[in-house]
């Protein structure tokens, strides 16, 4: 037997989107599953038991130590598992969950073409009120059997999540589907991504250039550029997460949606006054 295993969600995919009615369109069998429209294609690559228990260990070190290059999450790794993760096979591992070290290394990007970089907006810029600055990020989100990958779009004066969407492969189409959602509620002054190959895809950049919204980009290997998007990724981390074995992509949907509603609507913040982003978002008192 394969010591190797794939990806649950696209194994999940296979198996109900062939027993759905054929007039339906895939694109709408994906939907009324839960799942991203590139499950239908996207064909992700085996993952042994090992890696994908290093993967684990990575995303929970990251969280804790944002800042971590591939030498020291190497070290820290070798320590864990009392054997050698080198630093070529723990930058792999970083680079497939969407964590970049913060020094330069070799384009191992799904794009190999340049792409249009902006200037970071954000420093010393005070934030006065909602839709003044959005954030949009991506973060890992280990399963029992895989991982998958979640984007969300925050108001940065709330706090409040605007939108998000899960998805199997770092391809561009499910943050341009989390986007259009954000746009239905408002549009901002400004937008703050990364320099990742989603938020500087053309599609993405035209998406926001319509609606005369300013881009801004962090710099390379700052997540504190976005930091309000890196408390959110540890509060889910922690209070959801970790706390759970997802074993599909439709519960883990169902899962981290339901948190992502108590975030927005229940959880007190100290910074926003002890009120829930949606009150401050909403200006309700």
């Amino acid at each position: 037997m394969s010591n190797q295993i794939s990806l649950t969600p696209r194994t999940i995919a296979d198996k109900h989107l062939n027993k759905l009615e054929k007039n339906i369109s895939i694109y709408r069998q994906c939907e009324l599953l839960g799942i991203s429209k590139s499950s239908a294609y996207y064909n992700p690559v085996p993952i042994s038991p090992e890696d994908l228990d290093l993967m684990k260990r990575i995303d929970k070190i990251h969280t804790d130590f944002p800042t971590y290059g591939t030498r020291t999450m190497a070290a820290q790794l070798t320590l864990d598992v009392k054997y050698l993760v080198g630093r070529k096979r723990t930058g792999r591992l970083m680079e497939s969950i969407g964590i970049e070290a913060i020094f330069p290394k070799p384009k191992l990007s799904l794009n190999t073409k340049l792409h249009p970089v902006f200037p970071y907006l954000l420093k010393d810029i005070p934030i006065l009120k909602s839709n003044q600055v959005w954030s949009a990020d991506i973060t890992y989100i280990r399963m029992k059997y895989g991982f998958l990958y979640l984007v969300v779009f925050m108001d940065w004066y709330a706090r409040y999540i605007l939108s998000w969407k899960l998805s199997d492969s770092l391809r561009t189409d499910f943050c341009l589907e989390a986007a259009d959602k954000a746009l239905q509620i408002n549009i901002p002054d400004i937008v703050n991504f990364d320099q990742g190959v989603q938020f500087t895809d053309e599609e993405m950049i035209a998406l926001w250039e319509s609606q005369n919204t300013k881009i801004s980009m962090d710099h390379k290997g700052r997540c504190f550029d976005n930091i309000f998007t890196e408390r959110f990724w540890r509060s889910l981390k922690y209070e959801e997460v970790y706390l759970r074995d997802y074993q599909t992509m439709q519960e883990a949907n169902q899962s981290i949606g339901e948190y992502i509603e108590k975030y927005n609507t229940r959880r007190l913040h100290q910074s926003l006054g002890y009120k829930t982003p949606v009150q401050i978002y909403r200006q309700i008192n």
